[in-house]
């Protein structure tokens, strides 16, 4: 089932809401999935609009602390798994958000529900080198960094 809505535009049903979209990230264009959680009937909440339009309204400000915060997530793990020790060829040591961007690709946006917390929450997920099965997910609230993990915080 497909369905034009007003701030979402052309979206396709199987178990939420989806579509593929382009998406300038750091400059660059890339194709990512926009994944909208809502029932078959397409009603979506008010605070869904208001999470996604922020985001996007904020975009370029949040590309820049979604780096910050996945630079700093991917040193931690690195230490986590002794590899700031010993070399690991998929944890090479990288200090930069310029080195992290070479490292990662972004995925999709996620909008859940918007009465499961208070505010504007939105998942970001990213594929990412040194963790291919799981990924990074990025939660955001109110357009700031709350929480970097695998990709599966994000459902």
């Amino acid at each position: 089932m497909t369905m034009n809505d007003s701030v979402f535009g052309e979206l396709e049903y199987n178990y939420g809401w989806a579509k593929c979209m382009p998406v300038t990230f750091v400059g660059n264009v890339t194709e990512i999935d926009l994944m909208i959680d809502g029932e078959e009937d397409g009603v979506f909440d008010e605070g869904q609009y208001v999470a996604y339009q922020s985001l996007i309204k904020n975009w370029e400000e949040v590309q820049i602390s979604l780096l910050h915060s996945i630079l700093d997530y991917y040193k931690q793990r690195r230490c986590e798994l002794g590899y700031d020790i010993g070399v690991q060829e998929n944890y090479p040591l990288i200090e930069t958000n310029d080195q992290i961007l070479e490292m990662i690709s972004l995925d999709g946006i996620v909008v859940p529900y918007a009465d499961i917390t208070e505010g504007r929450e939105v998942g970001i997920t990213f594929n990412c080198t040194w963790d291919i099965e799981n990924g990074v997910g990025v939660r955001l609230l109110n357009e700031k960094v709350m929480e970097v993990g695998y990709q599966d915080i994000i459902f």
